[in-house]
């Protein structure tokens, strides 16, 4: 179903629709309506030869520079080029649609005074799949994500290059393929095609969608390792949650308890202990925690996709042409990092679980390192290692980009918020989250196969679906290609999509 951009209604959900899965977008006709009127105030006043930023000036630290009629024609051509300075290995195609579908909601609203051909010429090469070459590194995330965008806006010269129908081409041949018109630039344009922080805002509503999965999955390893424990299921109560007040922590909890549902553990027919160790009752406060951090961050984000990210930014209805910073990514980049820090606290939790899954003096009479043979055979031992270095390199990952700001353009742009280096590290742990958690899975499921009684629906249903590509660990083999088909299981969220079939959706 063609989803329609008209700057006020772009969630994540549609954004992951748009980038990952191809679908068709639309500029709403009220959209388009609203992008010819700002046009026709921005034409009067250039004609007017009133100043305004990017229009008739330089930007940067030359924004005082005033250019004459003939500079303005050429002025946006050599601002592409010049802004065009990323380097490096391309982005993944899916954040590239990403932030062309988060730009042309930018224009929607009717504030950034370019010609409509501009984001019609976006909506035209993601309907018919023309995505632009862009090197992921460049930007600092302030003036917007001017390198990367500016390889997109390559493509309305008819310049850059472009991937079509799985080729890498360059830009003009990709775009006759296509059967789309070049627009050109004229006053304006460049810089209404750039000055956004696009790019990092939709790998951070890609991330957060991918993320909210996968703490789904975080709670369901979880419950399988609660039931190989034997854990005290009494912190689950939802009148403990309920008191505190966190909606997080009781969301986590249910999910729990619906999880392990029909199984011998939650209704008492098994003996436990009176009071487990954090890593087994305090889930919901942690996995919780994170659910209340993604909520915040996707707030700010599905704010930045629906807002007026540009600069200058201009109001028809006032006849008025603003100058400010609607450009800086540090609503986004500032929630971001404590994403990535959110997911990398679930993953430590996740580690420990496993530690106890392996060690025989906290395991509750489970074989050592989950093996028959201890001492001839070492079981999962090694598999812990592997979890605790990924671990390690997403603590790494955690020092927040947003207070890293270095100064550029002769200081006259003196902060930025390091936003890229946010999104593209936050996608480095999720990667090691999948493979940590990937590993508890594989240790749960080991651990409940020497286990004789009755588990919960969900729990059931998740250790058959890790069977179908991992099979119990009888005798010791290399275990690295159960790791890595552990990994892309959670990453595909099957697992998460047959227990959900069986006990319902989990939050």
């Amino acid at each position: 179903m063609t989803i329609i951009l008209d700057g006020s209604d772009l969630t994540i959900e549609k954004v992951v629709q748009i980038a990952r899965h191809g679908e068709k977008v639309k500029l709403s006709p009220q959209a388009i309506a609203r992008i010819k009127a700002c046009r026709a105030m921005l034409e009067k006043k250039i004609v007017a030869h009133e100043i305004m930023y990017g229009v008739n000036t330089g930007i940067g630290e030359f924004s005082e520079v005033v250019l004459d009629d003939e500079q303005i024609k050429n002025f946006q051509r050599y601002l592409i080029y010049n802004h065009a300075a990323g380097i490096g290995d391309p982005a993944p195609l899916e954040y590239v649609r990403g932030a062309m579908a988060s730009r042309i909601n930018v224009h929607a609203h009717g504030n950034s005074g370019c010609r409509p051909e501009i984001p019609l010429t976006l909506v035209e090469m993601l309907n018919r799949g023309v995505t632009p070459f862009v090197c992921q590194k460049g930007s600092v995330g302030a003036c917007g994500d001017l390198a990367p965008m500016s390889q997109i806006a390559l493509l309305l010269l008819g310049e850059g290059k472009a991937y079509y129908q799985g080729e890498l081409l360059e830009g003009r041949e990709a775009m006759d393929r296509a059967g789309i018109p070049i627009p050109g630039l004229e006053a304006r344009d460049g810089l209404a095609a750039i000055n956004g922080s696009n790019v990092l805002t939709a790998m951070s509503a890609i991330l957060l969608y991918d993320a909210n999965r996968w703490l789904k999955q975080a709670e369901i390893a979880a419950s399988m390792t609660l039931e190989a424990l034997k854990a005290n299921m009494k912190p689950y109560s939802p009148q403990l949650h309920r008191i505190r007040g966190f909606a997080g922590a009781q969301r986590t909890a249910a999910a729990i308890r619906k999880l392990v549902a029909g199984g011998d553990l939650i209704n008492g027919k098994i003996k436990c202990k009176v009071q487990d160790a954090y890593s087994m009752r305090s889930t919901p406060q942690v996995i919780g925690a994170a659910h209340d951090a993604l909520a915040y961050a996707r707030s700010q984000v599905e704010i930045e996709l629906n807002g007026v990210g540009d600069n200058p930014v201009f109001f028809p209805e006032e006849d008025l042409a603003l100058s400010g910073a609607n450009f800086q990514g540090s609503p986004v980049s500032l929630p971001m990092d404590m994403v990535g820090a959110a997911i990398t606290m679930v993953s430590v939790m996740s580690e420990r679980r496993m530690n106890r899954l392996n060690h025989p003096a906290l395991n509750v009479g489970l074989p050592a390192f989950l093996t028959k043979g201890a001492g001839m055979f070492s079981g999962m031992m090694l598999s812990q290692y592997t979890a605790d270095m990924q671990i390690v390199e997403q603590r790494i990952l955690c020092a927040p980009a947003s207070v890293e700001s270095i100064p550029a353009a002769a200081d006259q742009e003196d902060f930025v918020s390091m936003g890229m280096n946010t999104a593209i590290k936050n996608f480095q742990i999720m990667d090691n989250a999948y493979g940590i958690l990937g590993i508890e899975f594989m240790a749960a499921a080991q651990a409940l196969d020497f286990r004789d009684f009755k588990f919960g629906k969900g729990v059931t249903k998740a250790k058959e679906v890790i069977r179908r590509y991992v099979d119990f660990l009888d005798i010791d083999r290399p275990l690295y290609p159960d790791h890595t088909a552990m990994k892309e299981l959670v990453k595909s969220c099957e697992i998460l999509e047959e227990v959900e079939k069986e006990v319902g959706d989990l939050g």
